[in-house]
């Protein structure tokens, strides 16, 4: 883990260089595929019209997530937020929804944000301001709760 200033890079799929795709894709794959013991696809399509942001430190991804942009009249959408094992503890999931949040306001400042969030991180989510809009449910078998932050 290094000791230098986090770096935030935001890119459209395309503007992914093949090793940089390749290390969000196993993060996402090592954390919420195998320690999640989810044997669910990762890949959903959704990716190629997202905004990819990573918190690398020292060159190394340390954090990512992914924004969907509003489409006709619907909300920004944050998802797939993960904080690399050797980065936890460090409050890059905080840090990293921070930045997706003012990113959101900045450019889809007349709409809502919403997020499906697994149910036991309720309390992070409400933390930015983010309140339930549903029931509890089970998405790939884990218990979650649709969430939004109002424009």
């Amino acid at each position: 883990m290094g000791d230098g200033e986090l770096q935030f890079v935001w890119s459209k799929l395309d503007e992914l260089a093949p090793r940089d795709l390749y290390a969000v894709l196993k993060l996402r794959v090592d954390v919420f595929v195998v320690e999640q013991k989810c044997p669910y696809p990762e890949l959903d399509g959704k990716d190629l019209d997202a905004l990819h942001l990573r918190v690398l430190d020292d060159g190394a991804l340390a954090a990512y997530l992914r924004i969907l942009p509003p489409s006709g009249e619907g909300s920004a959408r944050i998802g797939r937020v993960i904080v690399a094992p050797s980065h936890r503890g460090r409050r890059l999931g905080e840090t990293i929804m921070r930045e997706a949040v003012v990113y959101c306001r900045e450019r889809f400042h007349d709409r809502d944000i919403e997020i499906s969030a697994q149910s036991h991180l309720h309390g992070f989510y409400g933390s930015f301001g983010f309140v339930p809009v549903s029931e509890e449910y089970l998405e790939d078998g884990i218990p979650h709760i649709d969430m939004r932050l109002a424009a």
